[in-house]
């Protein structure tokens, strides 16, 4: 479902909606027709969450250069929603509910995880939205499907039900569990996060910051604030040009865990498919598909079979938070 384009003034007319993707480094904005089935994203943008005091402000700047004014709104933010009071875990930012709805002068504002967002936004992806990675190639007709993804952090997220009886979203924070090293090289990084960080969680590792600690500790970094850590975008097109040992390691490494934890999310959750979202995995493929993901994702012994019969795919939409926003204004138990 590709993005559609400016609205004509003849759609000014229209149900218009706001929908918003919030993570820890971008705030994603769009407007759908609240008449429209399924919804069309309009006038996506991508604003950088830094230039922004609050996320009221990059919204009221967003409408500003759409010059639209909905009176509903959903938006997907990078924390856990069921509070009046919003605090984004990897961001600055926080706001009460009632707050930004009277700040924005909406009527109805629908929150939800952002990963409960994407979740939502899988049933509706066509064939061109995903890519398959691994085991069988068929329709997704039947949950769970385990969602999750890297980017700033790592959200987890669970969709259950059919494409007969209707689809349900289980938001979560299982990104936050703990890291489990396998061989030494692990150890090692685990006792360097835990040295910075005071812990080392799944999401520490499988995220953009967490791709630079792993190539700050095969670089022999320190564990300090001194350490000299390169961005994520440059350890990965550092490890995709193949001159940079270090960063080909930590890439590989980084497939590798993620294949580790996307095989006990699967477990746990019991899944029937691995949906892979967020902004990084999209960007090296190749690069995972011939990595050790796979066989990590198998390696859990006794249930390497199961874990075998399980189709895994990648989200390659744009914009898969902000169709699950969207879709979330459809959900009769919407937050």
């Amino acid at each position: 479902m590709s993005a559609a384009p400016d609205p004509t003034p003849r759609d000014r007319d229209a149900d218009w909606i706001l929908v918003a993707d919030v993570g820890g480094t971008n705030a994603r904005f769009a407007l759908v027709d609240g008449r429209r089935a399924p919804p069309v994203l309009e006038q996506p943008r991508a604003l950088r969450n830094a230039d922004y005091a609050s996320l009221q402000h990059a919204a009221e700047h967003y409408l500003e250069l759409t010059g639209v004014r909905p009176r509903r709104a959903a938006i997907a933010v990078a924390s856990p929603v069921g509070q009046d009071e919003i605090r984004l875990t990897n961001r600055a930012w926080s706001f009460n509910r009632s707050g930004l709805r009277d700040g924005l002068g909406l009527e109805v504002l629908a929150l939800v995880n952002d990963f409960g967002a994407v979740a939502r936004a899988v049933p509706a992806l066509g064939n061109d939205d995903r890519v398959h990675l691994h085991g069988p190639v068929e329709a997704l007709g039947q949950g769970p499907v385990s969602v999750l993804g890297p980017g700033t952090g790592l959200g987890v997220g669970l969709l259950v039900g059919s494409a007969t009886t209707g689809w349900q979203v289980v938001e979560t924070e299982g990104g936050h569990g703990s890291f489990a090293p396998l061989d030494d090289e692990e150890e090692a990084i685990a006792r360097w996060l835990v040295a910075r960080y005071g812990r080392a969680s799944n999401e520490r590792l499988l995220c953009g910051e967490g791709l630079t600690c792993i190539d700050a500790v095969l670089r022999g970094e320190p564990s300090g604030r001194e350490a000299l850590l390169r961005k994520p975008a440059d350890v990965v097109a550092l490890a995709l040009d193949g001159h940079d040992a270090e960063a080909r390691r930590a890439l590989a490494r980084f497939c590798a865990v993620l294949g580790s934890v996307a095989g006990d999310i699967a477990l746990v959750q019991g899944a029937r498919c691995v949906t892979i979202a967020g902004g990084m995995v999209p960007r090296f493929l190749p690069f995972l598909r011939a990595s050790a993901f796979r066989e990590r994702f198998l390696d859990k012994g006794r249930f390497s079979v199961y874990l075998e019969a399980l189709a895994i795919q990648v989200v390659t939409h744009p914009y898969p938070g902000l169709l699950g926003a969207a879709m979330s204004m459809r959900d009769p138990n919407r937050g």
